[in-house]
């Protein structure tokens, strides 16, 4: 049992009855981060929000923002950074870490597997519907072998921590995922705003983020030639996402380049330089397929590089990640996630789904209906918060709305329980308060799998809220790893 006791900063903090990430609860005190409590303990609130605000500063200075599209405007925001870190012992990373490397693996086999042979849908393990059917389904991509069988080669796995103290995964990001440039920032401020609270702590590093994804993302081009040449693909500077996409090339030391960059000659892909066409072996690419070439995809699009496709499907230049994987991150395929696991790996689940019913199907529709006022109902298509019920939040007229979309569209829908989602002491306007977080951890895969330590974490920063989404006013905070 643990001798400290709050008599500072975080003598009053009660964490609401929910996990605490940094002192845990009665029965089990998180003993790892004892050091760290009795540091921010002996800080005042006032030298907190002063070394608060001058991060804060420092984010916008730096630039470190996103984009907020409202009906009549775009709103650059910095992504709101609360101070008190999130801290995770070596064995809990070593779960996360284990489990996100299964679910990686289990998913990257079934999009080899849908795009080939179906032999998951043939057995009846995955509906063919759920998958043949999906908006995110690609023809172009059947047939089409990639490096390694590995069609997911960045992907983010976003993890909540329940009452009971167990992680469990919320969804998968397998398409573009965004926040890792938040990570490493994060950490940057943390280092030079609180030197104090990370000293001889050991803290598993996160800057290395860069090399190690350039040199993931090089492994891949292996037989596209003997110095192969890697850009980033982006949408260009009116992109929510833009700052990341900047802070990754500048990190991995790679061209960032947008669609009129570059041109397909004899399908090969070249980008346009002062000195003539440089060749392009592996783009990374944070276009959604729709996008990508409006050859083989959406026509008017103008983000994208025309012949694209036919320069990838012969095999002469590589995307990361593959046309297609959003089969894999489709709220509704979530569901079935652990059954592919044990599938094609024969394990079970290291880290448990959120129980889902889905509402395609008539028990999950029906016991949806039945229980609204006490699930979190989200539509399986968007992203970002968008569009959910908290059933125990809503007022009778959205509860009465989600029933007739319900009914009218039940594909587009999966239902869940409320997960009593951990807290993390947070500094408000009215002190040290419990907020609710979760966390993105982000896996890099060439030959193999890798997996930054730590990750994103999200905080609600709205007293009582569970939507983390910095597009919904979440904030982030840095998220430390224990040697």
């Amino acid at each position: 049992m643990t001798d400290w006791q709050p008599g500072g900063l975080l003598e009053g903090y009660g964490a609401g009855g929910f996990y605490c990430e940094l002192c845990g609860t009665a029965k089990r005190p998180a003993l790892h981060t004892q050091t760290v409590r009795e540091r921010i303990d002996g800080l005042s609130l006032a030298e907190l929000r002063r070394r608060a605000q001058a991060a804060e500063r420092e984010l916008f200075n730096l630039g470190v923002t996103f984009t907020v599209y409202t009906s009549r405007e775009q709103i650059d925001r910095i992504l709101p950074f609360d101070v008190i870190p999130r801290v995770l012992s070596a064995a809990e990373w070593d779960t996360i870490e284990r489990g996100v490397v299964q679910r990686v693996t289990a998913l990257n086999r079934f999009i080899a597997d849908v795009y080939h042979e179906q032999r998951i849908l043939r057995d009846g393990i995955v509906p063919t519907e759920l998958v043949l059917g999906n908006a995110n389904f690609r023809p172009q991509m059947q047939g089409l072998k990639v490096p390694f069988g590995n069609y997911v080669n960045i992907c983010g796995v976003d993890i909540v921590r329940g009452g009971d103290g167990r992680f469990y995964v919320l969804e998968d990001n397998a398409r573009t995922p965004s926040g890792v440039s938040y990570v490493v920032e994060n950490r940057h401020l943390t280092q030079r705003a609180f030197p104090d609270l990370m000293r001889n702590i050991g803290v598993r590093s996160v800057s290395n983020y860069g090399q190690r994804l350039v040199g993931q993302l090089t492994e891949l081009a292996a037989g596209t030639g003997r110095d192969p040449s890697v850009v980033l693909l982006s949408p260009g500077v009116y992109n929510s996402a833009y700052f990341e996409h900047v802070f990754l090339a500048r990190e991995m030391g790679v061209p960032l380049v947008e669609g009129r960059d570059l041109i397909v000659r004899d399908d090969r892909v070249f980008m346009k330089t002062t000195g003539g066409l440089q060749p392009v072996n592996v783009i990374y690419r944070r276009i959604d397929d729709d996008f990508l070439d409006p050859e083989a995809f959406n026509p008017k699009s103008m983000l994208g590089v025309r012949g694209l496709m036919r320069a990838y499907r012969a095999g002469n230049v590589v995307l990361a990640n593959a046309v297609g994987t959003g089969i894999a991150d489709d709220k509704a395929v979530y569901a079935y996630v652990p059954r592919i696991i044990r599938y094609y790996l024969d394990e079970d689940a290291i880290l448990p789904n959120v129980e889902t019913h889905i509402c395609r199907e008539r028990e999950g529709l029906e016991y949806t209906l039945a229980n609204l006022e006490r699930l979190v109902v989200k539509p399986v298509g968007e992203s970002g918060g968008y569009g959910i019920l908290i059933g125990p939040h809503a007022s009778r007229k959205a509860l009465a709305e989600f029933r007739r979309r319900l009914r009218a569209a039940p594909a587009n829908y999966i239902s869940q329980p409320v997960v009593q989602l951990s807290v993390c002491p947070t500094v408000t306007r009215s002190g040290i308060e419990p907020r609710h977080v979760d966390l993105r951890p982000f896996a890099v895969t060439g030959r193999s799998t890798w997996v930054l330590p730590g990750g994103l974490t999200r905080v609600a920063l709205r007293k009582g809220s569970l939507i983390v989404n910095s597009s919904q006013g979440g904030g982030s905070k840095d998220t430390w790893v224990l040697e």
